[in-house]
Order: structure tokens, then C-alpha cells, then sequence
């Protein structure tokens, strides 16, 4: 079998009580998690970010507590500062610059932003340079020439396509090695596959984090309503399993992918760790332990 996958989690800041929980035990009993994957690293933007981008931000913790985790069992963190419409004057965002000076040199793993705009890579790398840079999926790169375009540029080390190029095996198949081990897919994603507007309602979110007065996106799927539901995303044709992972994906040479939640609850974001990272028979040893640490709330 191909080398190890890696799983890069949401909610760096809104999951933190969860992962102080759940992280000691991926330690301590590695016997209930799959021996094939690991976790490449946590990724978010706290709340009220102008930086941030993809999601609304509900991240709460404290960003030392966040960074102080991390380093205590060598992750990586990824903040995700991908926000597209920046201005210049919005460089100097005392916030967000602290954030970086906090993270860029944080613990024996290396660090890294989730980024959008080349205004703010150029910034960063000049600025910060022992950051590595992911090209965000909020660029919506649903032409197969613009995703290995994108896998092509030197400043990212990592290159997150739009969720509906998941499923073009031939395409993926056919990228040199070099490149494939920059691909970082969005397995769980829940939104409408033939969405025209999924560029859009990232700009929404964009304009609310620069704290635009601006209208609420209204998403016209038929779901929308319902919210974001993990059974929902299994039946998304850009839908990524673990059999898809282990079948499929690794033996073709691809390795990192990523899971989306930093909007979800603890407890369905607990479901999906379960489902991508431990071994069915020991799932329930982990909710558990879990559900029963008197410290986190759930629900």
C-alpha cells in the first residue's frame, strides 16, 4: 500500500474542548484508530476575523489555548485566512498579524495558511515566511486545467480543488507524482453538486468578516434549510469514503484530505472523526469516553 493518509480536521478554535479530549486518546490508544491515516493538521480562523473566509467563524477559544494544543502533540495548525476580496489597508489588521505571529513558529511542526487572495500570500510570505500556504477550495476551481494550474505554483504546498473535480479519476490519475502529493480533497462536503452559486455565498461571507452591511446569501437548494447533515453528504456524487480513500485515492498516489465542519456541532463533528479515523468496532469506545468526560458539551 501507497504512503499514509492524512486527514486535515476543522475548528481549530470552535472544536478545542472536543480535540482536548479526543486528541489524548488518538495518543493513547492508537489500537482504536486505522494504522493507515494520521492527521496532517487542525485549520480555522477565530470569530470576527477580517482575514477569514470559507465559513462564518464561531471559533471562541482562546487562540494561546488553541496554539498551546497543538504544540503539545506537534501539530500542525492551519489558519484559514481566506478571505478574496482584501485591500491593501487590510494588511495591517492588528488581529490577525498577531495571530500569525503566534502560530508561525509554534511547536516542531510546521504551520501553514489557507489562503485565496495574492495579495495576502505576497504579505504573508514576505512578513512570515516560515508559514506554508494552501490554496483555499473557496477559489472554486471546477475547471480541471485551473486545479494543476493551481498544483503547478511554487507558494503552495498544498491545493484544495472545488469538491466536483473529486470524482475525474482519469484526470487525477494522469498528474505527475509531484503533483499529486500537493491534491487535498474535500471528502465531506454537503452542498448542492450542481450549485452555480457557490463562489458567491463564499463573497457573502467575505463581505460579512470585513464587516460589510451587506444582504444574507440565500442558498436556493431545496435542502438548504435543513442545515449541513453528514448523511446527506455520503449520498453528494463528490462524496470521498474511506473505501473511496483506501481503494481508490491511495493507490493512486494522493494522501491528504481534507474534512469540513468548523459550523458543526461537537457531536456531529464527532461522528465524522469516527467515520474517517477509527475502526468501527472501537467507535463506540471512543463516544464513551467522550460523552462521558463531564467537561464538554455536546450538544
Amino acid at each position: 500500500m501507497n504512503e499514509k493518509v492524512f486527514y486535515h480536521l476543522p475548528g481549530l478554535f470552535e472544536f478545542y474542548e472536543l480535540y482536548r479530549i479526543f486528541l489524548p486518546l488518538y495518543r493513547e490508544h492508537r489500537e482504536y484508530f486505522y494504522d493507515w491515516c494520521g492527521i496532517g493538521s487542525v485549520y480555522g480562523a477565530p470569530a470576527d476575523c477580517l482575514w477569514g473566509g470559507g465559513r462564518t467563524g464561531f471559533g471562541e477559544e482562546k487562540p494561546e489555548n488553541a496554539a498551546a494544543l497543538m504544540r503539545e502533540y506537534g501539530l500542525s495548525a492551519r489558519l484559514t485566512f481566506s478571505n478574496s476580496l482584501l485591500e491593501k489597508e487590510h494588511l495591517s489588521d492588528r488581529k490577525c498579524n498577531a495571530l500569525c505571529a503566534l502560530f508561525e513558529k509554534n511547536g516542531s511542526a510546521p504551520n501553514g495558511v489557507i489562503i485565496c487572495s495574492d495579495l495576502l500570500l505576497d504579505h504573508l510570505a514576505r512578513e512570515y515566511p516560515d508559514f506554508y500556504f494552501v490554496s483555499s477550495t473557496t477559489k472554486v476551481l471546477t475547471e480541471f486545467e485551473s486545479f494543476e494550474a493551481e498544483l503547478r505554483r511554487e507558494e503552495f504546498s498544498y491545493v484544495v480543488p472545488d469538491f466536483r473535480l473529486n470524482k475525474e479519476l482519469g484526470k487525477l490519475d494522469a498528474l505527475d507524482k509531484a503533483l499529486k502529493r500537493k491534491a487535498e480533497f474535500l471528502c465531506n462536503e454537503c452542498c448542492a453538486f450542481d450549485c452555480a452559486a457557490r463562489k458567491k455565498c463564499y463573497e457573502n461571507v467575505c463581505l460579512k468578516a470585513l464587516g460589510a452591511d451587506h444582504e444574507d446569501h440565500v442558498c436556493v437548494s431545496p435542502d438548504a434549510q435543513k442545515g449541513y447533515r453528514f448523511s446527506a453528504a455520503m449520498e453528494n456524487p463528490g462524496f470521498i469514503g474511506t473505501e473511496d480513500i483506501r481503494k481508490v485515492y491511495q493507490p493512486m498516489g494522493f494522501s491528504h484530505f481534507k474534512l469540513e465542519g468548523r459550523s458543526l456541532g461537537s457531536a456531529v463533528m464527532l461522528e465524522i472523526l469516527l467515520y474517517y479515523m477509527t475502526k468501527p468496532e472501537c467507535r463506540l469506545k471512543v463516544r464513551e469516553e467522550i460523552y462521558l468526560d463531564s467537561m464538554l458539551d455536546l450538544f
